[in-house]
């Protein structure tokens, strides 16, 4: 018996227009889209279906944003196969929230304004300082740490064997992008992000979100969640909320993540809203692993044919 794990997508995922179809066919769908508008008290669904995408890609509107059509298609994922099961999710960076959420930590509600405060905040940090990030094509760890030293950067996340990224200072990220293709890098691509995720200077959202989190009311995870931080499952509310305000400044532990839940026996990953970039990286990490996704109505079908085949 093949074991399943749920996977939910992350930041940069955003795309005008998701959810939409979903809504448009789902009932489920469209009623999950009016509730989270009156749990935020404005109209996300409305950025999500028809942008623009200045305004969709806005960090604090990106952040909820996704979570919300990560979400639905979770909901529909469930109503469309009741007896599908699932034994651990995992989220990339702010779909660590959504992964918690769907395994019962936070309640609907709280997860959603949580990532739309996790996103203000880190836009805050972003707006204070001047920072960027790069995506390191075909260098390894090792050496693309050397990059990062010499530079005065970091890590931010290791996504899968020849794909890392980077964070630091606009002028420091340039520096070690040269240095990175001096060292090999087939690639050294500057990413179109606001600022610096998953480095230093985002110090200053942990201490916000830590406030949030301590508003909120949250329960031991129904299944096993991989932390982004330790690459291991998460276990009492207090290591999850810790570890949760580390996230904002650590890097992205996702390959080993991944390998983790491949050695616990885990052969099945279903990838939950827009994009597919989780399903690239599995391909990277493992080519046997079975990768479903459901982003839209057609991902939708061809995922719950695969399941009740």
């Amino acid at each position: 018996m093949s074991k399943t794990a749920l996977l939910f997508a992350g930041q940069g995922a955003q795309v005008v227009g998701m959810g939409k179809d979903l809504a448009e066919k789902f009932p489920t769908a469209q009623s999950w889209f009016e509730r989270a508008n009156t749990a935020l008290g404005y109209d996300l669904t409305a950025i999500c279906f028809t942008g623009p995408e200045t305004e969709l890609t806005k960090t604090e509107h990106a952040q909820p944003g996704i979570f919300l059509a990560s979400w639905v298609a979770f909901q529909l994922l469930k109503e469309s196969v009741p007896h599908l099961a699932f034994d651990a999710t995992a989220g990339l960076s702010l779909g660590e929230f959504t992964a918690l959420t769907a395994a019962g930590t936070f309640s609907f509600e709280d997860g959603l304004r949580l990532v739309r405060q996790r996103g203000r905040f880190m836009q805050e940090a972003c707006d204070m300082t001047k920072g960027g990030m790069a995506a390191i094509i075909g260098l390894d760890e090792a050496l693309t740490r050397e990059a990062c030293a010499e530079a005065g950067v970091v890590l931010a996340n290791l996504n899968c064997p020849g794909q890392l990224v980077i964070s630091g200072e606009t002028e420091k990220i340039t520096q070690a992008c040269e240095l990175a293709k001096a060292k090999g890098a087939k690639r050294a691509l500057p990413l179109p992000v606001a600022g610096a995720y998953h480095s230093p200077l985002m110090a200053t959202a942990q201490t916000k979100l830590q406030a949030e989190l301590a508003r909120v009311t949250m329960n031991a995870p129904l299944v096993s969640v991989i932390s982004n931080v330790t690459a291991q499952a998460h276990t009492t509310p207090a290591d999850i909320s810790a570890r949760l305000v580390e996230q904002v400044c650590a890097s992205v532990r996702w390959e080993e993540s991944m390998r983790a839940l491949l050695a616990q026996g885990y052969t099945r990953f279903i990838e939950l809203g827009p994009g597919s970039a989780l399903s690239g990286f599995m391909k990277r990490i493992d080519k046997s692993a079975q990768m479903l996704n459901v982003a839209d109505v057609a991902s939708l079908e061809a995922t719950v044919k695969a399941l009740t085949v």
